[in-house]
């Protein structure tokens, strides 16, 4: 199974919710991992709150946490969400980046936007490494 790792500076907001989606619709297909490059101690409460309305998924109680890219295993896809992340030693076959805003600090509408548009590359992604395999 291919491993997708979803990179962001605190991985507390948009790499978590990658990672949550990923998990949910898309893990027929690959493995999710969210990292970044520094810690936060808890995962953004908002994206936790909407991710839990929008689509049954409580990150935290799943166990997701802020973790460094060090915490998670050697990967296949490396995604950036848009913070300017250089990822050193996390060799991939496949880089990109996904260019999302930050929500935090902003409103639900800011954060339902993001979240929809994750969703939305989650599945194109999906797409495209079917056929990778």
């Amino acid at each position: 199974m291919l491993k997708v790792a979803f990179i962001c500076v605190h991985n507390a907001c948009r790499s978590q919710i990658a990672e949550a989606l990923g998990k949910k619709l898309a893990s027929d297909t690959f493995e999710s991992y969210s990292a970044g490059t520094e810690l936060r101690p808890n995962i953004n409460q908002d994206a936790v709150r909407l991710m839990r309305r929008l689509y049954g998924i409580d990150m935290e109680q799943q166990g997701q946490k802020s973790k460094l890219i060090s915490d998670i295993p050697a990967v296949d896809a490396v995604i950036t969400m848009g913070c300017n992340v250089s990822c050193p030693n996390l060799p991939c076959r496949l880089r990109e980046d996904w260019g999302l805003e930050d929500p935090s600090g902003k409103g639900d509408a800011a954060f339902l936007e993001t979240i929809a548009k994750i969703e939305e590359k989650i599945l194109d992604l999906k797409q495209r490494l079917k056929e990778l395999k």
